[in-house]
């Protein structure tokens, strides 16, 4: 996985790139201090792994996320905790409190390998589809555990599907508000017509015949605009045949 350490602290970049140096997988393509410098970096070239401080100077890591254009995997590596919700809301795949002990390190990095290793997998997956796999999903509703009860959702109704960590938001036309349930991408892509959902990021799954316009990195159903991840881009630009 390649990744990239920022941090405006010089000695904090040096703790995590030791850290770094001792797990196998793992390549630091770049380190940077200044994260307005960062943001052209990971813009510019592809990133898998994001090690992110919060309180840096001009930008936040929280807002540096927001402005990315293509959003990797990223890990928290700050000495507030107070933020923590705020990083999961942004679906960081960890968040570690400084001074981080290896042992707590070396779980976030696991957690994010696989993930890694799960979306490779469901490109592939995506890439060469099965006739099986495609045929199986005949229903026009699936259920989901909602709370205390099972819910029905007509498949043709849902405009896109968000992962929150170990939950699943599915956003529908029937409904201004959105159905939580615990569950993952692949339990409920399994149970969607394959031929008009498609995954376009590690955190989002779209309803094609929502989408009123693609941008260059992003697909917007009514006035979402949902981020495409570098590794689904070609997939879905074939899908879509752009």
């Amino acid at each position: 996985m390649k990744c990239v350490i920022i941090d405006d602290e010089p000695l904090a970049v040096d703790v995590i790139e030791s850290y770094v140096k001792q797990i196998a997988g793992l390549e630091i393509v770049a380190k940077c201090t200044n994260p307005l410098e960062a943001i052209n970096l990971i813009n510019r070239q592809h990133v898998d792994l994001v090690f992110l401080d919060i309180e840096m100077p001009n930008l936040t890591g929280i807002d540096l996320v927001k402005t990315l254009d293509s959003i990797p995997q990223f890990i928290f590596t700050t000495a507030y905790p107070q933020y923590a919700l705020d990083g999961f809301n942004l679906n960081a795949t960890d968040y570690l409190v400084k001074p981080i002990p290896f042992h707590r390190f070396l779980k976030a990095v696991l957690r994010a390998k696989e993930k890694y290793e799960l979306e490779q997998g469901s490109t592939l997956r995506v890439e060469k589809p099965s006739t099986e796999a495609v045929s199986t999903v005949e229903n026009d509703f699936i259920f989901v555990k909602s709370e205390y009860e099972n819910i029905k959702i007509n498949t043709e109704s849902i405009k896109y599907i968000q992962g929150l960590k170990d939950y699943i938001k599915i956003y529908t036309s029937e409904s201004d508000k959105a159905i939580l349930t615990l569950s993952s991408f692949k339990d409920i892509l399994d149970k969607l017509p394959a031929k008009h959902f498609i995954r376009v990021h590690r955190s989002y799954a779209v309803n094609i015949n929502f989408i009123k316009a693609l941008q260059k990195t992003k697909l917007v159903i009514e006035k979402v605009q949902i981020p495409i991840g570098e590794t689904y881009k070609d997939e879905v630009l074939k899908r879509l045949g752009v």
